[in-house]
C-alpha cells in the first residue's frame, strides 16, 4: 500500500537516484520524547554505502534531555553516571520518502537500538508506540488513526520572535477565520505549499482550511495504521517550520499561544479493523448498523482511563490553559454523537465509524498519544469496559460528569495511580512509563520561577514543546549554568502577562485584534 503513495522511496530507486544526483542528502531522524525530529544529514553515497546496511550512531541523552538539550539528572536509560553513550539507529526502509520541501533531499525514521544488545531502546517514543501496534496485531486488531492538526501562522520570522522576547507576536490574520475562503486564499502560498509539499512526501493530505482563531490553521492528514500516522504526523509538523520558515513566516503547534485566542488542538481519530482481512470492527455491517460489542468495550476503555491518559496528550504546563469552558477544547470526559463539547465525539456510519479524541493539544508527541490511546482501548475490550449511556446535551454545563484534569500536576498523579496504560506500556518495556514520568514531573519541580517567557521560548513559534525549563530531580534549586545566565542582569526575560481564565471572546477587544 505504501509503494502506490506519492512520495515513497523504495531502496533500489534511492541508490538510482543517488546516482543520477537527484539526492544527495538524506535525512536519518528519530522522534525524541517531545516529537521532535532528531538526527543527522548524511550524504546520499555514504547512505547507501554504509548507513543502509549498518544504520547510525547518536547520543543517548538525546532521549534524556530537556527542550533546551541539558542532560536531566534522574533517568535510569542515560546519565553522567553511565557516560551518555551511543545509540543505534537503524532506518525503517518503509519510512523512506522524498523531503519534497528541501532540494535533493530524502528522509528516513529510525528505530532506536541498544548499542550493546541490540535491542530496542523502551523508553523511544516509536519503540512505545510499535510495541502497542504489535500487541494489537498479536490480539488479531489493526488500529487506524488520523490526526488533525490546528497551529498559529504569524507575521513574524523565528529571529524576530526572539527579538521581542516572544511576546506581543502578530497573527498573520486579525479575524476567526473559521472555515473562510477569503482568508484562507490570504494565507494559501504557505498554507498550500506545506499541503503540496506533503503531497510529494509520503504524507497524503486531505484538506486544509481556517480555524477558529486569527491566523488559525488546520491540515488534516489521510487516516493510516497508527505508526504510520504518527511518522506522517512529525514529517508534516517539522516540515511546515521549515516551509514557514524559509518564506519568513512562522507557525507554532503550542496548546495555547495566546491566553486570549482559541488553542491549537490534536484531534484524534480512531477506528479498530481485523488484522485477519482489514475488515472495520465498529460497525456490524457496512450499511450504518448500529455499533458492535469491540466498539462499545474500546471506547468503554478509553472513558475509563482519559484522566490517567490525559498527562499523554497534554504533556505540558500550558497544555492545560487551553481546556477552558466554550473553547471548543474539552472540559468534561464523556462521549456523545456528534457533539463538540464532549472529550470523546462519535462520528461516520459503517466503515467509517470511528472515536475522535479531542483532549490532545498540537503540543503531544503523537507517538505517545496514539500509545495512550491503543492502550486504554485494548485494555477495554479485554476486560470488557461498558461506556455510560451517550451525553446529551452542553457539556460544559454538566456538573455530574468527571473532568479532564486541570493541570499538570494533577495529571501526574492520575497517571502515576493508572495501572492499565504503564501495564500496557511495559510491553516496551518497564523503564518507558517510569522515564515519561520522571520527565515530567522534572518539569514542574524544577524552577517554577522560570514558567515565564523562557518556558515558552521554544514553544510559542512551534520550535519545541511547552514545559518549564531544566533542574535536576535531585537538585531542584540549583540552576545549571544555562539557567545562570538566563538570570544574569544583561539577559532579562520579560515575562509573559497571565489573563484570568474567562471568555475566550476577550481577544475581540485587544488593540490590534479587533474584527473589522
Amino acid at each position: 500500500m505504501k509503494a502506490q503513495v506519492p512520495g515513497m522511496l523504495g531502496v533500489d530507486e534511492l541508490r538510482a537516484l543517488v546516482r543520477q544526483g537527484e539526492i544527495d542528502t538524506v535525512l536519518a531522524v528519530f522522534p525524541d520524547l517531545y516529537g521532535r525530529l532528531v538526527g543527522k544529514r548524511i550524504t546520499g553515497r555514504f547512505f547507501c554505502e554504509e548507513v543502509l546496511e549498518h544504520g547510525m550512531h547518536a547520543c543517548d541523552y538525546l532521549l534524556a534531555c530537556d527542550m533546551e538539550m541539558d542532560p536531566v539528572p534522574g533517568y535510569r536509560f542515560a546519565s553522567w553516571e553511565k557516560g551518555y553513550g551511543d545509540i543505534r539507529c537503524v532506518p525503517d526502509l518503509s519510512t523512506l520518502r522524498r523531503a519534497a520541501w528541501l532540494e535533493r533531499t530524502a528522509l528516513v525514521l529510525c528505530d532506536v537500538h541498544d548499542e550493546r544488545t541490540g535491542d530496542l531502546v523502551a523508553v523511544a517514543p516509536r519503540t512505545i508506540l510499535r510495541r502497542q501496534v504489535e500487541r494489537a496485531r498479536a490480539a488479531g486488531y489493526v488500529a487506524m488513526g488520523g490526526s488533525e492538526l490546528e497551529f498559529f501562522l504569524l507575521r513574524e520570522t523565528y529571529e524576530s520572535a526572539r527579538e521581542k522576547g516572544f511576546d506581543n507576536l502578530e497573527p498573520f490574520g486579525w479575524y476567526v477565520e473559521d472555515y473562510h475562503i477569503l482568508q484562507g486564499t490570504k494565507a494559501e502560498p504557505l498554507v498550500g505549499a506545506i499541503r503540496r509539499h506533503m503531497e510529494s512526501s509520503g504524507v497524503p493530505v486531505e484538506f486544509s482550511k481556517g480555524e477558529w482563531g486569527p491566523g488559525q490553521h488546520e491540515i488534516n492528514l489521510r487516516y493510516t495504521e497508527f505508526l504510520e500516522m504518527a511518522d506522517r504526523h512529525v514529517v508534516y509538523k517539522h516540515a511546515a517550520k521549515e516551509i514557514a520558515a524559509r518564506q519568513g513566516l512562522a507557525v507554532t503547534f503550542m496548546a495555547k499561544f495566546d491566553d486570549r485566542l482559541a488553542g491549537n488542538s490534536m484531534h484524534l481519530h480512531a477506528s479498530l479493523w481485523s488484522a485477519a482481512d482489514l475488515r472495520p470492527l465498529f460497525a456490524s455491517d457496512g450499511s450504518g448498523s448500529g455499533p458492535t460489542d469491540t466498539f462499545r468495550w474500546w471506547l468503554g476503555g478509553l472513558l475509563r482511563h482519559a484522566r490517567a491518559a490525559t498527562l499523554l496528550f497534554a504533556p505540558y504546563v500550558n497544555s492545560y490553559k487551553r481546556f477552558r469552558a466554550g473553547s471548543f477544547a474539552p472540559t468534561k470526559i464523556a462521549w456523545a454523537h456528534d457533539n463538540r463539547t464532549v472529550g470523546f465525539r462519535v462520528v461516520g456510519r459503517g466503515a467509517s465509524r470511528r472515536i475522535e479524541c479531542r483532549i490532545p493539544g498540537a503540543d503531544a508527541n503523537p507517538y505517545l498519544a496514539y500509545a495512550a490511546t491503543l492502550a486504554a482501548g485494548l485494555d477495554g475490550i479485554a476486560r470488557k469496559i461498558e461506556p455510560p449511556p451517550a451525553f446529551r446535551g452542553d457539556a460544559y454545563r454538566a456538573e455530574d460528569l468527571p473532568s479532564v484534569p486541570t493541570s499538570l500536576p494533577e495529571a501526574i498523579a492520575e497517571f502515576e495511580g493508572f495501572r492499565a496504560l504503564p501495564r500496557g506500556v511495559r510491553a516496551g518495556g518497564g523503564r518507558a512509563p517510569r522515564a515519561f514520568r520522571a520527565d515530567r514531573a522534572e518539569k514542574i519541580r524544577g524552577k517554577r520561577d522560570l514558567l515565564g517567557a523562557t518556558a515558552l521560548s521554544r514553544t510559542r513559534l512551534g520550535v519545541g514543546s511547552t514545559h518549564v525549563v531544566s533542574g535536576g530531580m535531585r537538585e531542584l534549586l540549583k540552576p545549571t549554568p544555562r539557567e545562570r545566565w538566563r538570570r544574569s542582569p544583561w539577559m532579562r526575560w520579560p515575562t509573559l502577562p497571565m489573563q484570568p481564565r474567562g471568555s475566550t471572546s476577550k481577544w475581540r477587544s485587544s488593540p490590534g485584534l479587533r474584527r473589522s
